[in-house]
């Protein structure tokens, strides 16, 4: 329970409060349209009014938060701020991804109850109007303001038309349509399956957000909803008067015929900070995106990893920071975020780019990888960064043991962390982090070459240093094929391991998680262990319940996944 606190605990309570916001709204809203002003609204249309409005107040409490997780600048900001207060609450700003994404979902809820709500209403607005008889309430209401009044109450002004007319001729109807595919668009681009294989479909669908917001903001200006003014609702009692509506206005009445307005547009109030933020950041992004880029170095390791070192005027990172990029000759709006693989204690910077997709091909094309002549540094292609970006694996040095996974690629944060730690103690700096676990599980031998050559260094100095013990580092071969395994038998009495070159031996398969977690816990009691892990989705989910099941020794272990 307590490694669960540890790593659950706050991102529970941050999701109950939102939670708990979101119900207080939707029962707020009903009951608020269940009021005497709202009585004759309510005739027409039933509790179909106060099922409308209810979500349009969620949504616009949930609108004012969906831009705020995507504000890269400003979650680097307070991650730095609230970090030397509390790493916990830090912790929750990696979470930005998940949590704009759950917001999503509750956008999308919201709309679909609003959507449904408002057709009945079209409906009944519609069937009040075509209705022709003055002993019926819901028509005696929906032809008042047909005598040069401008107080009304039903939009629909005429019995010749459909609610489908005066859905696209109307403020509210229209824009309403624009939302919605908007919406659509960008939640079903969003898929994971979308998103990996088709990233461009992805980045352009999700720009359509701006048409999402200006129609939310236009689309109360119509005021279609309405209800009795407050002047009205003091001389025209409802109790009395609801049933003597055939003698509203009438000299000889106590019952004046009611007066209708509708309310106000709200929205703006709710997304005007968030939307100023967001330009903010963005000014920000185009200022960065104009400083001057110099590639210095253009490096093809083996399966297909393109290596880029970089120079930019005042450029400083931290260890696991990312940057986004972007490469105009390929692509003018498109930028793809790549962790840095450099330290910060290196005159330049870099990333390790693996060649996945049309615009990873199209810059390994550029920078010359399909070609044996090297290029000259004038023909390199111009590329923009923006950031550096904080993310989990810059606390890595806050703890005292420390658990580093990487899968694949996704090892090229632990790069910058490992090379950090080997410049440190050529400095003789000294380092709160006692231990390092390394885990690195890859599908194929030639995808270790690029980063041997580190870990070959990292192995020397510390035997060198005799602090043999600070970096235990654990390599999984996944996938083989028999020939390889085959050689690799051979060659595993040899002092050096075959594939990495390295004392330490390849292992074949994955880790036994719950072996190596119950070890760590035992070697170190008591003490505060960080899990950081750059990889797929299940690997995420297996430790992050490994962190929870494992209290041995009063270990406690604190899961930290890299999102981009």
């Amino acid at each position: 329970m307590g490694n669960f606190a540890a790593n659950e605990g706050l991102s529970i309570f941050v999701i109950l409060v939102w939670l708990g916001i979101n119900a207080f709204l939707f029962v707020h809203f009903y009951m608020a349209f269940l009021i005497d002003r709202y009585y004759y609204t309510r005739v027409i249309l039933g509790h179909a009014l106060s099922w409308a409005r209810a979500p349009a107040a969620c949504l616009n409490f949930n609108c004012m938060l969906i831009l705020l997780p995507v504000c890269r600048n400003l979650l680097s900001f307070l991650r730095g701020s609230i970090q030397y207060c509390s790493r916990t609450a830090a912790r929750q700003l990696d979470r930005n991804l998940t949590f704009h994404k759950l917001v999503a979902y509750m956008i999308a809820l919201h709309t679909a109850i609003h959507i449904i709500a408002h057709l009945f209403n079209f409906e009944r607005f519609m069937d009040s109007q075509l209705t022709v008889n003055s002993s019926y309430l819901p028509y005696v209401l929906s032809q008042i303001g047909n005598n040069d009044n401008s107080s009304y109450l039903n939009p629909i002004r005429t019995n010749e038309t459909n609610p489908t007319i005066v859905m696209f001729t109307t403020i509210a109807g229209l824009t309403g349509v624009v939302i919605t595919l908007a919406l659509i668009l960008i939640i079903t681009s969003s898929m994971e399956v979308i998103r990996r294989s088709y990233f461009e479909v992805f980045w352009f669908t999700h720009h359509l957000f701006i048409v999402f917001f200006i129609g939310l903001v236009l689309h109360g200006v119509g005021r279609i909803v309405r209800g009795q003014t407050l002047e009205s609702v003091a001389v025209h009692n409802i109790t009395k008067c609801h049933s003597q509506f055939e003698n509203w206005g009438k000299s000889d009445s106590d019952c004046p015929e009611p007066v209708f307005a509708g309310n106000p547009p709200m929205t703006w109030k709710w997304v005007v900070g968030p939307m100023f933020l967001y330009v903010c950041e963005r000014l920000v992004r185009f200022y960065r995106f104009q400083q001057k880029v110099v590639v210095t170095k253009v490096v093809m390791h083996p399966s297909k990893t393109l290596e880029l070192q970089m120079k930019k005027k005042g450029f400083k990172m931290e260890v696991g920071q990312y940057v986004f990029m972007q490469c105009p000759s390929i692509s003018q709006l498109e930028w793809h975020p790549f962790t840095l693989t450099s330290a910060p204690e290196e005159d330049h910077f870099s990333v390790h780019i693996r060649i996945v997709g049309d615009w990873t091909q199209a810059l390994y094309t550029a920078c010359g990888g399909d070609k044996t002549v090297v290029l000259d540094a004038w023909t390199l292609p111009k590329v923009a960064v923006d950031g550096p970006f904080g993310t989990a694996s810059e606390d890595v040095f806050r703890y005292e043991v420390v658990m580093l996974v990487g899968a694949g690629i996704g090892v090229t944060p632990f790069a910058s962390v490992l090379k950090s730690v080997w410049y440190k103690h050529v400095k003789e700096n000294n380092v709160f982090t006692k231990k390092i676990y390394f885990y690195w599980l890859c599908p194929e031998t030639q995808a270790f070459e690029w980063f041997a050559d580190l870990l070959q260094s990292l192995e020397r100095q510390m035997t060198e240093k005799n602090m043999s013990d600070f970096l235990s580092y654990n390599i999984y071969l996944t996938r083989w094929k028999d020939a390889e395994a085959a050689h690799l038998r051979v060659q595993y009495e040899a002092e050096d391991d075959p594939i990495t070159g390295l004392k330490q031996k390849t292992r074949y398969g994955k880790p036994n998680w719950d072996n190596e977690f119950s070890t760590i816990a035992t070697q170190h009691p008591g003490s505060k262990v960080g899990v950081f892990l750059c990889g797929p989705t299940a690997l995420a989910t297996a430790l992050g319940k490994q962190c929870i099941s494992h209290t041995e020794s009063g270990t406690e272990f604190i899961f930290n996944k890299e999102n981009f």
